[in-house]
């Protein structure tokens, strides 16, 4: 069954624009509400967000909707969403709920969900929520009605949690870093965790106004990052996204370390330390197959999913794998966490540098990628790639390609567009090959 509201990574859209009103995140609270409200115990839902100013309003509006169905509400303010994932666990909550656009403007924002388990929701039970959000929900009766609390010790506990992940015969003392904490949810945890742990912190983007969230900050926008390390000469720069899940670096050089890169740092440390499950790690279709090649020399092997981290998690659970990502630096450390966590990943990458006493364009420079290219080209209905004159192009592309590269063509969910990626040894030919696709598709589409 086709969704209609929830997409790869929860509830997302423009706010004050269906479905992020305040209207419909009322319905979505009874409605998630209604379905986790099982037994006669009294039910308990957390709740945090970023610090987009819309964040509020969405706040409320879901009190209202979780309490008018007999839930207690557990209001912790802005935080990460990893610790959203981890209260609700710690705290034996029903259900925890991050309200977020991640990377996205401060005019988006959205709504994630997560099981008792701290995981995200299953489609069964995302599919059950729409549903209801449709139907008729049977309020409590008055006596019944939740109460709502906002909690002090949040971001303690938080702070806790993720200096525990860091090795404990190890501190940060003599590192000089500057964090990025993209003036989101991350901007009081992340700068205290790090402190700490003994570093000096030059923390930027650490001042949100309600406006300013990922704006020229943060993972999708390192160049101030990368700036501001070289002219403090720290040694390593640390920056999360909106919601504080992703991670990118940048070395003491300025140059920016993607998620493929932390991923092969991370699994070489725990493969040495005999901690490393699965005999490699589980990455997307969008991972260079330089990561692939430089893994396969080490006696590692690398399992490839659909875009998306919650593909990347449900791989490493199903088939025992403990470390996952994406290229975009969503890191996936399943000893620790049930969902992405900059911070925790950032501290593992910190212990790698910390172990090899070396600068970090040395430890984090694991292999030279492959030249990857990425195009969009939009269209305005139908299925271009089932057409069989763009099915013989990509035909004649896959054979050009076969052992020297890869092809990866999606349409996107959000949007009528078709993403075209290629990688190969030769980035004059995989820029032509995506051009021929590209016009391919256009000319189908046209």
């Amino acid at each position: 069954m086709a969704r209609k509201y929830f997409g790869t990574d929860g509830i997302r859209g423009l706010t004050n624009t269906r479905p992020m009103t305040a209207e419909m995140a009322m319905r979505i609270g009874m409605a998630a509400g209604a379905h986790f409200r099982r037994g006669d115990h009294r039910h308990r839902v957390v709740i945090g967000k970023d610090t987009r100013l819309s964040g509020y309003m969405l706040e409320n509006a879901m009190v209202a909707g979780f309490t008018s169905v007999g839930m207690d509400v557990v209001l912790v303010g802005p935080m990460p969403t990893p610790a959203v994932a981890m209260l609700t666990q710690s705290m034996r909550a029903d259900l925890g709920v991050m309200i977020s656009a991640s990377h996205n403007p401060f005019f988006d924002n959205g709504i994630k969900l997560f099981g008792p388990d701290g995981y995200k929701l299953s489609d069964e039970a995302e599919l059950a929520i729409e549903a209801l959000i449709e139907s008729e929900i049977e309020l409590s009766a008055p006596g019944d009605i939740g109460r709502a609390k906002r909690i002090e010790d949040a971001r303690g506990r938080y702070i806790h949690f993720a200096k525990s992940t860091f090795p404990s015969d190890m501190r940060l003392d003599g590192v000089k870093l500057v964090l990025d904490c993209a003036n989101g949810a991350a901007y009081n945890v992340a700068p205290s965790a790090l402190w700490e742990l003994g570093a000096e912190v030059v923390a930027i983007g650490v001042s949100p106004n309600g406006k300013n969230i990922n704006d020229r900050v943060g993972s999708t926008a390192p160049q101030t990052l990368s700036e501001t390390v070289v002219a403090s000469g720290a040694q390593i720069g640390i920056a999360l996204d909106g919601d504080a899940d992703r991670l990118i670096v940048v070395d003491e050089q300025g140059k920016v370390i993607d998620g493929d890169q932390l991923m092969a740092t991370i699994a070489a440390g725990w493969a040495r330390a005999g901690r490393l499950k699965g005999g490699g790690l589980v990455a997307t279709v969008m991972s260079n197959l330089g990561l692939e090649r430089h893994l396969s020399a080490q006696g590692l092997g690398l399992v490839r999913t659909a875009v998306g981290d919650r593909h990347v998690l449900e791989k490493m659970r199903s088939s025992g794998y403990n470390v996952g990502g994406e290229q975009s630096g969503h890191i996936i450390l399943s000893d620790y966490a049930t969902t992405g966590d900059g911070l925790v990943a950032a501290l593992q990458v910190l212990a790698e540098i910390k172990r090899a006493g070396a600068p970090a364009s040395e430890v984090l420079h694991r292999f030279d990628p492959l030249p990857q290219l990425l195009k969009n080209v939009r269209f305005s209905g139908g299925k271009p790639l089932d057409d069989p004159r763009v099915r013989d192009v990509v035909a004649g592309v896959e054979a050009e390609l076969a052992g020297r590269g890869r092809l990866v063509l999606r349409p996107s969910g959000t949007e009528p567009v078709i993403r075209v990626m290629a990688e190969g040894d030769d980035a004059r030919h995989v820029e032509a090959v995506v051009d021929r696709i590209c016009d391919a598709v256009r000319q189908v589409a046209a």
